[in-house]
């Protein structure tokens, strides 16, 4: 009882109709998701995100090669993109390796262009999550001002993040390279710096998807139910990685059907899946607030 009061406390009320029943509520979810055309909506956000996440890199690359060294950087980058993008990190950092090499020869107009196409993904987003927050946008509005902006503002904390990811992932690294001696017996360090970076990716990916369920939807959302739909997602998300990696190392035909096309295609395939789940996690975000207005077992349209 003690424990299920704290989770009250922490989630609402509405914990104990999810604890009661789960398969309802995944369920409701699910309805929900299909009721508001998740999957095209997902498609609408990967279409975009492919062509913002080419002009992010080099914006971030660039601006943070002044403070830390650009090999690193892209190593760390690299290492962290095969997260979102299984076996295409390497092919889509060696293009933006050959734009950075060339970086001199860029102008204003490239400069605006990348600016632009850069928050593309976030404005798609955001319309997508009015859309699963319905009954949010219903009482409130965002200024324009405030939405043309925040992408922008989104992108500059993407870039401190990655920064304070490169710097630790450095130091992890260096910890790998160590080994401990005792009772006249080495072990290395290797197993436990790879564990470290492992969970530092994975603590990464469920603070990053948290803040998006905190600033995209309108209004306020609590902290904790935007920490429940960001670990929602990124559970789903690891699942799905490794099914991925696997499927594309053992079965996959891809390159067959698509030849060149081949890293677009598994690239938008990606960003499709990933999207779909980082909307359905939003999905159950906003289920669950809706449990205080219709409770489980009540049907919603």
């Amino acid at each position: 009882m003690a424990i299920l009061a704290i989770a009250q406390r922490l989630f609402g009320r509405q914990v104990d109709q999810v604890l009661r029943h789960p398969a309802a509520f995944a369920s409701r979810a699910l309805r929900g998701f299909r009721a508001n055309q998740g999957l095209l909506l997902s498609g609408a956000v990967a279409y975009y995100a492919l062509l913002s996440i080419v002009p992010l890199l080099i914006l971030m690359v660039i601006a943070l090669s002044h403070i830390t060294d650009q090999a690193v950087l892209l190593q760390t980058l690299q290492r962290y993109l095969e997260w979102l993008l299984p076996g295409q990190a390497r092919a889509i950092i060696g293009e933006l390796g050959n734009f950075l090499n060339h970086r001199d020869l860029m102008g204003g107009v490239l400069l605006v262009t990348m600016l632009f196409f850069s928050s593309l993904a976030f404005t798609v987003l955001e319309s997508a999550m009015c859309v699963i927050f319905l009954h949010r946008a219903e009482v409130r509005r965002r200024h324009a001002l405030v939405s043309a902006v925040m992408p922008y503002l989104y992108i500059l904390s993407l870039g401190v993040g990655m920064l304070l990811a490169t710097l630790v992932a450095g130091s992890l690294q260096a910890i790998g390279q160590e080994r401990v001696e005792f009772l006249g017996r080495t072990w290395s360090l290797g197993g436990v710096s790879g564990a470290l970076l492992y969970l530092l990716g994975l603590l990464g990916e469920i603070l990053m998807l948290t803040s998006v369920y905190l600033v995209m939807p309108i209004g306020r959302l609590r902290l904790s139910h935007a920490l429940l739909g960001g670990v929602t997602a990124a559970l789903l998300w690891e699942l799905t990685r490794h099914a991925l990696v696997w499927y594309f190392a053992t079965l996959s035909q891809v390159s067959v059907v698509y030849g060149s096309l081949t890293t677009a295609i598994v690239v938008l395939l990606s960003l499709e899946i990933a999207a779909t789940l980082l909307l359905f996690g939003a999905q159950v975000i906003s289920e669950y607030e809706r449990l205080v207005q219709v409770p489980l077992g009540v049907r919603v349209g």
